[in-house]
């Protein structure tokens, strides 16, 4: 597979001009860049010196790299919270089944403070939505909201017993 480049010249900050290459190849992850992906999973602020020893690159390899994904849209380096610690130590899975514009009513559930994560699913149920609460009471109350949300059809609350095992 070719990829075409683009070239760009730019001026930093310093005055210096850099060329810059954009690819349009849609795949830019080969088996080192899945080494540094893990490795910025176990520990999102992993110094790249560190990533380079474990990969085998230099540090400015590394961090070349990680642009690439990140300019790539392949990775995002953010910040995970833990609903406990914020003190919402409820949480639940709520499948939605839905009429209209399924993305529509996504967009406008995922816009809810309480709700972490939504997906478009196939199956019983068109959305899932994953939700963080203080209590049972709190619960409720946004089990009302969804009931009555323009679009939703029906919904079904899925209690966590224990808190979700972290993504791998």
């Amino acid at each position: 597979m070719v990829a075409r480049q683009l070239d760009d010249r730019r001026t930093t900050g310093n005055g210096r001009r850099v060329a810059v290459r954009e690819s349009t190849d849609n795949a830019p992850v080969d088996e080192v860049a899945r080494q540094i992906i893990e490795q910025l999973q176990e520990d999102g602020r992993r110094a790249y010196a560190t990533i380079g020893r474990a990969v085998g690159l230099s540090e400015a390899a590394v961090r070349q790299r990680v642009q690439r994904l990140l300019d790539a849209g392949v990775i995002q380096i953010v910040a995970v919270t833990d609903p406990l610690r914020l003190g919402f130590p409820r949480q639940a899975m709520v499948g939605l089944r839905t009429s209209g514009d399924l993305e529509r009513v996504a967009d406008r559930l995922a816009e809810l403070d309480e709700i972490s994560h939504v997906a478009i699913t196939a199956g019983s149920f068109d959305l899932l939505a994953e939700v963080v609460c203080r209590d049972d009471d709190h619960l409720l109350e946004i089990l009302r909201r969804l009931r009555t949300a323009d679009g939703v059809v029906s919904t079904e609350a899925f209690v966590y017993l224990k808190p979700p095992h972290p993504p791998r």
